[in-house]
């Protein structure tokens, strides 16, 4: 069963923690592929300048980001599809990246679309979770409640860490926020 709206009806800090131990799933031709989330980075769109929607810049990529909490957005970097969880109340582009997960059902298929690599390669990424989670960019304003691509209760962690967010190097101040939290100690951590 899929989560109900009102799980994303929390703060983007919040919920990029709660995040931590759901199950990110998606149903494709192919089969069904899902692992627990185990690493996420929330983005507090306007004052966040690392965010995309920073000073509420509103484009074409960054719209869904402006709808409500519990949306799919997808955007590309580097060629790599990464998936986010659109939070905060309607009109505030706030997002959460799904940094890792690891691996739980699937998994030949996963490998499969990642091309054979090891198990421990396989979701420690946000580019690499979503290829072999079969995420793309037609998933974009999805809603996460809701097959195809959804989450579902899972775990909860003994333990989580916090840190610098990864790969902002170029946002001022916003590179040290402590936004980046990850299931302490899980392999599939990307770094």
């Amino acid at each position: 069963m899929p989560v109900d709206k009102s799980f994303f009806q929390q703060p983007t800090l919040q919920l990029a923690e709660a995040l931590l131990g759901c199950l990110l799933v998606k149903e494709t031709e192919e089969g069904t592929a899902a692992g627990f989330i185990v690493e996420t980075e929330a983005y507090r769109g306007p004052m966040d300048r690392a965010a995309h929607s920073f000073n509420n810049r509103r484009t074409k990529r960054t719209e869904i980001m402006f709808h409500e909490a519990g949306r799919v957005y997808t955007y590309v970097m580097h060629t790599h599809c990464l998936v986010n969880v659109v939070s905060a109340e309607i009109g505030i582009p706030e997002a959460v990246l799904i940094r890792a997960v690891e691996p739980y059902e699937g998994v030949d298929l996963m490998i499969e679309r990642r091309g054979g690599t090891s198990l421990k390669n396989l979701t420690s990424g946000p580019g690499k979770l979503t290829k072999a989670l079969g995420i793309t960019m037609e998933d974009y304003g999805r809603c996460f409640d809701e097959p195809p691509l959804y989450i579902v209760r899972g775990f909860t962690p003994k333990d989580i860490s916090a840190g610098p967010r990864i790969g902002i190097d170029n946002s001022g101040e916003a590179k040290e926020y402590p936004w980046r939290f990850w299931v302490t100690g899980n392999a599939f951590v990307s770094r």
